[in-house]
């Protein structure tokens, strides 16, 4: 996936988004799910943290440290973060269910977030889980599990699901091998206590030395 201009990268999501599958796998019953992040200082530290989904227990954790090459261009994140969490994601000793992402899915300007990158990159089924939308919405139920459909020209691309009653909703899109309806039960599992999903909490600690 190496690019060095705004052009190819447009060109990469384009030529890659027709393999993007909105089903998930025939008898998918996942028991792992990891989580991506990467933080940025004068390098990057991108930190994958796999978690049981019975437990929620840390299962498997890895750490890549290297510079950060692609400029930060809005829609093309994948290209800024995938080249350190790729080799994160080759030094696990676990191989993860399902990814869940710290980004946008098929809610995406060209309907190919970092979740669909990473998902058909690695063949593993992925969910896109962000703090901001990307396309029109309404605010959900006050309730747990309340959502609503997040739209672009009245066409359905992801869901904003309330994880935590009275806090703010995360805006919710499949990324790969993955139908909305499981990464809703997905992203519920992962949200016993706190707005953002376990994965993502525990690699963004992880990413950033606190762990």
């Amino acid at each position: 996936m190496k690019v060095s201009t705004e052009d190819e990268a447009i060109a990469e999501q384009l030529r890659l988004r027709d393999q993007v599958s909105q089903e998930t796998p025939e008898g998918f019953a996942p028991k792992t799910a990891a989580g991506l992040d990467v933080h940025y200082t004068d390098r990057g530290t991108a930190a994958v943290c796999v978690l049981d989904l019975a437990t929620l227990e840390v299962v498997d954790q890895a750490v890549v440290t290297g510079s950060v090459d692609f400029p930060y261009i809005s829609g093309l994140f994948a290209f800024r973060e995938l080249p350190l969490l790729l080799p994160a994601l080759e030094k696990l000793s676990v191989t993860p269910d399902v990814l869940v992402c710290d980004g946008q899915g098929i809610a995406h300007p060209r309907r190919f977030g970092l979740a669909c990158h990473a998902g058909v990159l690695t063949g593993i089924p992925s969910i896109g889980v962000s703090k901001s939308a990307n396309g029109g919405w309404e605010m959900p139920g006050p309730n747990r599990g309340d959502w609503t459909r997040i739209e672009d020209e009245r066409r359905p691309i992801g869901r904003t699901l309330r994880t935590r009653e009275g806090v703010k909703p995360v805006f919710l899109s499949i990324g790969h091998k993955m139908d909305i309806d499981t990464a809703t039960e997905l992203v519920l599992t992962l949200t016993p206590k706190y707005r953002l999903p376990e994965t993502t909490r525990r690699a963004d600690r992880l990413s950033r030395g606190l762990d």
